[in-house]
């Protein structure tokens, strides 16, 4: 069930943010990126985009990012795989999910992970391009609050 959006009210975090945007599916995604972007300026952070051509394709910059020499506060990686007639998607969806995982755990940075496979049309239009529900925007949400939790450890293990 989708939840309404919610509003943090919590200390401002500081650092730079990735949004790597699929360019394929580009109605969705992009509402999904114009959301994700809106609640980061929101917040007052520095925001890099970069866009690649397909979902499978976001790992590789997602590592790329991960290790560069200004690191990131969190990595946000939006796209949008609709299913089809094979299980080519579903084959799409789990590398890009195993890759992100491995890519958040091995660098100990906020991966978030809002590549949606999706049934149809019909869902994507809920998900993405849905003021209310918006998952670009909880995807930002996610990232904000990450990195929050993120530097509270490194404050008290340096204690």
């Amino acid at each position: 069930m989708l939840r309404k959006n919610l509003k943090s009210k919590k200390s401002q975090v500081a650092g730079k943010f990735a949004l790597i945007a699929s360019t394929y599916n580009a109605k969705y995604v992009d509402a999904m990126l114009h959301a994700a972007a809106a609640e980061l300026k929101r917040a007052k952070v520095e925001v890099q985009v970069v866009r690649v051509p397909g979902a499978f394709e976001i790992p590789a910059v997602a590592a790329k990012l991960a290790r560069a020499e200004e690191p990131f506060a969190a990595i946000i990686c939006l796209g949008v795989i609709l299913r089809g007639q094979t299980d080519h998607a579903q084959q799409i969806a789990n590398g890009v999910s195993n890759a992100l995982a491995q890519l958040q755990i091995m660098f100990a940075l906020p991966v978030i992970h809002e590549v949606l496979l999706l049934e149809n049309k019909e869902q994507a239009q809920v998900r993405c391009l849905d003021k209310k529900h918006n998952r670009g925007m909880e995807a930002a949400q996610t990232a904000l609050e990450m990195a929050r939790v993120m530097k509270t450890l490194a404050t008290k293990s340096s204690d």
